[in-house]
């Protein structure tokens, strides 16, 4: 019996060229999501920034930001591993975020236009 095969069946080691977390990266990426997220609840609960519109943009930069730590730090992805699928699914990743977020900001957007206005409402008796 190989002893590599043997060693891997065992779980105390591996020879691909896969990266694994260790407990300090998970820690790593946990606290960095952690801050990630407080930042802007900070920034919307205090209203630090002077307009929505600019509170909004940088929430989606904090969000952006946070894809890219969960995907490093959790999905363990890099352009190395499983001979490009990782760049595959960035990119997907990214074509998804952009539409979510689009999507978001133009229903939000339009929303007060489409809604029915209180004193239409009141003729309707």
């Amino acid at each position: 019996m190989n002893t590599d095969t043997h060693a891997t069946a065992a779980g105390q080691h591996h020879h691909d060229n896969q990266s694994h977390g260790t407990l300090s990266t998970y820690m790593l990426g946990f606290v960095l999501s952690v801050v990630l997220t407080a930042i802007p609840f900070w920034l919307v609960m205090s209203g630090a920034l002077p307009s929505k519109q600019i509170t909004a943009l940088v929430i989606m930069a904090f969000a952006v930001v946070q894809i890219v730590v969960h995907m490093i730090y959790f999905l363990h992805m890099n352009t190395t591993s499983e001979n490009g699928w990782s760049m595959m699914a960035l990119i997907f990743t990214i074509v998804m975020v952009v539409i979510a977020l689009s999507g978001s900001l133009w229903v939000m957007n339009h929303l007060n236009a489409n809604m029915m206005p209180i004193h239409e409402m009141s003729g309707m008796k």
